[in-house]
């Protein structure tokens, strides 16, 4: 069985793509039973964020399970398999290992050393597990990921500066004005990207900031935490007027404010400009509000090219992260060598010991033996054979996970017919 991941993120997909194949986690049940239902798929975790949508699972048959897997991401973004084909990238065993202890680590995330992957692939685990589709294997992945993900950010400063998506909105939106001070925000979503902002635009200043959810106490909650103001997502559009910018992230799998809102919008504002972040995956406004005058879209891809010119501040961390993701992936591998191995070797212990422990019954009742005297050769043979099992059990373990192990495993069951 292999470990695999498949793919698209930020760098091998355009952002219209990568729209089309995030999952809603409304919808992350559903997937994750579709896939894990699969023939050549006994484990699956789906993990989807506005930089990515990956499939993490443990495969019976290499090429059968790809193809199964990218048929479920095509059939999820409702493209062509052959559409999808070439933005899609696949890692197997060590290599899918490293690249999610990568990822925990913000080595791969659109903004270099970012937080709020942690608690993404530690969600999208607790999902898979809530729904029964990861396993022992992938159980155990991801434990390592998110110890992996601490571990950088505790031993590095990968995460010094721009450490979000959330707080590169707010940075992209402060350079876009100069300053903050003196204007007045919007935030629509009240999940944990849009925490993130309000987070940063406490520290930005502006002038007063608004929250719209659907949820109005997730709203409350949120204005009140930066002495804001909350207002209903219905008046969203009349707030509008009279801000300088809006910000959104929230989980709407259409785009909540389309062309002809914002255009209603703009005549109203006498000319005023309006700058838009939308950070959300999929989109929350439509692509095609950045043509109407007055308006300003900054989405997904501005904020990767935005990060790209700050990544020099933590590129010398990299070495040291890469580091710690080499050596975590080998404690993976030693710790999931050691399981598979252990209960072959647990199994031909038990078999010899029953055969210890017949003879042994066996010539004691045939020569007579006292209980003192059969004692004494119980011990004499368990020293024997613990002594004649030492170094067979050593090899098992020191070669399990390679080529030579499983020869090794292969002879050991066939020898004693495990």
């Amino acid at each position: 069985m292999s470990i695999v991941v498949i793919g698209l993120n930020h760098r091998s997909a355009p952002l219209d793509l990568l729209e089309k194949s995030a999952i809603s986690a409304d919808d992350l049940s559903k997937s994750l039973a579709g896939l894990s239902q699969r023939d050549h798929i006994s484990e699956a975790v789906i993990v989807s964020t506005c930089n990515r949508t990956e499939a993490y699972v443990v495969a019976e048959k290499f090429h059968a399970a790809y193809a199964e897997v990218r048929d479920f991401l095509a059939e999820s973004a409702f493209v062509a398999p052959e559409d999808l084909s070439d933005c899609l990238y696949v890692h197997y065993d060590d290599d899918a290992v490293k690249h999610l202890f990568s990822v925990a680590s913000g080595l791969d995330s659109a903004v270099l050393g970012e937080s709020e992957i942690q608690g993404q692939i530690k969600t999208s685990w607790e999902a898979a597990r809530l729904e029964s589709t990861s396993g022992p294997v992938l159980n155990l992945l991801f434990r390592h990921a998110v110890e992996t993900g601490k571990r950088a950010r505790n031993e590095s400063s990968i995460g010094r500066h721009t450490s979000s998506v959330s707080h590169a909105a707010v940075l992209m939106a402060t350079e876009h004005f100069g300053s903050l001070t003196g204007r007045t925000v919007l935030v629509v979503g009240a999940g944990e990207m849009a925490e993130g902002m309000i987070v940063a635009l406490a520290a930005a200043g502006p002038d007063h900031v608004y929250v719209a959810n659907r949820t109005t106490s997730k709203a409350n909650a949120l204005a009140a935490r930066i002495d804001g103001s909350s207002i209903p997502l219905e008046h969203l559009g009349e707030t509008l007027g009279d801000v300088d910018v809006l910000m959104t992230s929230t989980g709407a799998t259409e785009v909540i404010l389309d062309n002809t809102s914002i255009a209603e919008v703009i005549a109203r504002r006498a000319g005023e400009p309006l700058l838009i972040v939308d950070i959300a995956m999929p989109r929350d406004i439509d692509p095609e509000v950045a043509q109407i005058d007055g308006v300003t879209l900054l989405d997904m891809d501005d904020l990767s090219s935005f990060a790209a010119n700050g990544r020099m501040e933590r590129a010398n961390e990299v070495e040291a992260v890469e580091f710690i993701v080499e050596s975590e992936a080998k404690r993976f591998a030693d710790v999931r060598s050691a399981r598979e191995v252990a209960p072959l070797i647990a199994s031909m212990r038990g078999a010899i010991e029953a055969m210890r422990t017949e003879e042994v019954d066996k010539f004691a009742r045939k020569a007579g033996y006292s209980d003192l005297e059969r004692a004494s050769l119980d011990q004499f043979t368990r020293s024997l054979v613990a002594k004649l099992l030492h170094e067979p059990t050593a090899a098992l373990k020191e070669a399990a996970g390679t080529a030579k192990g499983d020869r090794l495993a292969d002879s050991v069951r066939d020898l004693f017919d495990l």
